[in-house]
């Protein structure tokens, strides 16, 4: 194109020399001058047209960059902005508790398509029509008496074997000893912690059980005592293996016989308080029984122990239908039941499935553990339940604690509560 209006110009420029040469008298000279002149100024004219030309198209193309950019920016600050909402859904615990609702939800279903499936079989079944009973002549005047109203007696519980005196003389002897059970975690079977088991030494060398000599009803002083050789034990036990870079969990034994004793509760509380470097180590093992009926000063020494950093864990539980969120706040850490009952009658426990009920107790950081494993199949039944935490006679038995860690005894009476734990 560009071409072609050169042409245009060159031959303009040819015919004004001509005209100049002979119609304007002009000297050769002159009119080849005047065509070189005007074949100049149309080129001049020409190129600015262009530059002007050129630059309106690169000041309008920087402007539709200008705007692009700005859009590709807006578009960018958004797409952060979801991302960064993105990143704080924590997208990953809300999985986490949809998966459990709706492993919780087909539960359910299933349990309610179970009991549809046997009432249609009941519905379906043909019932017998029983034969029609004898008639016997009653006399009218006559008043027949209801039948007596059996009331169950509650079976008292069976008295231990070592009476209260021998057990005191013991206590003030220092033949009160405390070992150790572990709790391991299934499928590695590592230790989780252990619990401290009182056993007493008698006059014959043997050593009794807890049931063997522990007192069913009153002498609370007794258990205070007991209990209160616990924590100087478990104390002792804590220190030294977190010294020695070893920390463990400890389960001690705890009673409403201390949380009721305002003197020997503030001790506890003060002891914890004294070692709260290993206070999220301990964790009381209160039953279940005793919990569901404490008084509210026993409560509240319950929260004093967990703002300290301790815990608690349920002993002898016999259903699994409690609000698991609130015992979580309370400061439970796990509830424990018996092994061969949860295995042979899960739904005497829940109405959840065996297999889910571990994991719904788990979104609320309580453990479920099954205590008094004595084969190698509960094991594997139990790990099918998902229950990971067990103890029993089949994974160890109680045992004394190492030489390292254990409380260092003095060979006179065992001193009192209160002057013991000022020694820790």
């Amino acid at each position: 194109m560009q071409v072609l209006v050169y042409t245009f110009i060159a031959l303009a420029a040819l015919g004004v020399g001509c005209t100049a040469y002979f119609g304007l008298t002009f000297t050769p000279a002159e009119a080849i001058m005047a065509a070189l002149s005007f074949s100049a100024v149309a080129v001049v004219l020409l190129e600015r047209s262009l530059r002007q030309r050129a630059e309106n198209r690169l000041e309008k193309a920087i402007e539709d960059l200008g705007l692009l950019l700005a859009a590709e920016g807006q578009a960018g600050s958004t797409l952060g902005q979801r991302v960064n909402a993105l990143a704080d859904l924590n997208a990953g615990r809300r999985l986490e508790g949809v998966e459990a609702d709706v492993s919780v939800l087909g539960t359910v279903i299933r349990q309610i398509a179970e009991a549809v499936s046997d009432i249609e079989e009941r519905a379906n079944k043909p019932q017998p029509i029983p034969a029609p009973a004898p008639l016997a002549a009653v006399p009218t005047n006559v008043t027949q008496a209801p039948p007596p109203v059996v009331v169950p007696v509650p079976r008292e519980p069976e008295p231990p074997m070592v009476p209260v005196e021998t057990l005191r003389q013991a206590l003030a002897e220092n033949r009160l000893i405390y070992h150790v059970q572990p709790i391991i975690t299934l499928p590695q079977r590592r230790p989780h912690g252990y619990d401290l088991v009182p056993r007493l030494m008698l006059d014959n060398g043997e050593l009794a059980d807890r049931a063997a000599f522990m007192p069913r009803q009153g002498n609370e002083d007794l258990l205070r005592h007991i209990e209160g050789l616990g924590l100087i034990e478990a104390i002792a036990i804590g220190r030294r293996s977190r010294a020695a870079d070893q920390p463990i969990n400890l389960f001690i034994p705890l009673s409403r016989a201390t949380l009721g004793e305002w003197v020997a509760s503030e001790q506890l509380i003060v002891s914890l308080e004294a070692n709260r470097a290993i206070s999220s180590s301990m964790v009381f093992v209160v039953t279940e029984a005793e919990w569901q009926v404490l008084a509210a000063g026993e409560r509240a020494i319950v929260d004093g122990l967990v703002k300290k950093g301790a815990g608690f864990s349920l002993s002898e539980v016999k259903s699994l239908r409690v609000d698991v969120a609130e015992l979580a706040g309370q400061g439970v850490r796990s509830l424990r039941v018996d092994a061969t009952r949860f295995i042979d009658a899960p739904e005497a426990f829940t109405d959840f499935h065996a297999s889910d009920i571990a994991n719904y107790l788990n979104r609320f950081g309580v453990s479920l553990m099954a205590t008094g494993v004595t084969s190698e199949r509960q094991i594997l039944e139990l790990l099918d339940i998902g229950i990971a935490q067990i103890q029993g006679p089949h994974i160890a038995a109680p045992g004394p604690v190492r030489p390292d860690l254990m409380l260092e005894r003095p060979k006179t009476a065992a001193p009192v509560l209160r002057r013991a734990e000022s020694k820790v």
